[in-house]
């Protein structure tokens, strides 16, 4: 449903790190989150660390960010090309004050470790593209399913975390279809997938498509389509609607408002209203399914 081509067309425009910090700010603001608040509470509070975990392939780590007190349900988040960073950590603090536990993931772990960019911006002047290629060309799916196993294992031996209940997962460009190659690596915990303007989803001839493994999902999907992806792919949609029906497999998917990347705080494309309304359907999917 996109190719991220969006995002090198944004590469070759000037825009300053102020403009971005002008986004973020903006975005953070409009979220009821103070701009560089170390976390997020809507009447509960909230704890936070940095974690690292074995995996078959290395040693992942990520940010982990849930209510202090009491289990809850967890959920996995596959953050976008730039990886982990402060936007991504927004998102973890404010869906943990909803009473989730949260663990941000940095896929880019077999090659380096934390941060590795501030924000958009400090991705397009750094070169992110070229950066992250190689660390990139190693996520397929047989290596995210790998690691959705791990983590999940990981996951259910944490304090604070309610393995009666489901866990979920969301991903953001490239983390969109990384949460379909979760829910069916692990169908027997993910009950819960949310994608936000996800690259890949449908890869037309490819069996490990996330469109072509729904049959190994027992889960419900959010599959939340930016309008521009969805103007350059148009039967997208349509492809991966008819392969959930087929599969019996629960998927609400939708084109927002928003344009790539209007989920993303620091993006260019952040849309506050079209976030709200993917915010409030991802709360929705979690009550109904978690």
């Amino acid at each position: 449903m996109c190719d991220e081509s969006k995002l090198a067309e944004w590469a070759t425009q000037t825009i300053s790190r102020r403009q971005f910090g002008a986004l973020t700010g903006t975005a953070a603001l409009a979220a009821g989150i103070p701009a560089g608040s170390p976390a997020l509470a809507e009447g509960l509070a909230l704890t936070e660390k940095g974690v690292s975990f074995a995996t078959p392939d290395g040693t992942m780590d990520g940010f982990l960010v849930q209510p202090a007190k009491g289990k809850h349900p967890a959920v996995i988040l596959w953050p976008d090309i730039a990886s982990i960073r402060e936007s991504k950590r927004m998102i973890a603090r404010k869906l943990a004050s909803a009473g989730y536990s949260v663990l941000v993931v940095n896929p880019y772990y077999r090659d380096v470790a934390g941060e590795q960019f501030a924000d958009f911006a400090a991705f397009i002047a750094g070169g992110g593209f070229q950066k992250v290629g190689p660390w990139r060309g190693k996520l397929n799916a047989e290596t995210i399913m790998r690691d959705a196993t791990a983590i999940v294992d990981w996951l259910d031996q944490q304090k604070g975390i309610d393995t009666k209940r489901g866990i979920g997962t969301q991903g953001y460009c490239m983390g969109g279809p990384f949460t379909v190659w979760s829910a069916a690596a692990v169908p027997a915990r993910v009950k819960a997938a949310a994608s936000f303007h996800g690259g890949g989803l449908v890869r037309t001839g490819n069996p490990m498509s996330p469109h072509a493994l729904l049959d190994k999902v027992d889960a419900h999907l959010l599959i939340a389509v930016a309008k521009d992806d969805d103007a350059k792919a148009p039967t997208d949609k349509v492809t991966f609607a008819d392969a959930a029906k087929a599969a019996s497999v629960d998927a609400k998917v939708t084109v927002y408002t928003g344009d790539h990347g209007w989920m993303v705080s620091d993006s260019p494309a952040y849309n506050a209203a079209a976030a709200g309304q993917g915010e409030a359907d991802l709360l929705a999917l979690y009550k109904a399914a978690l």
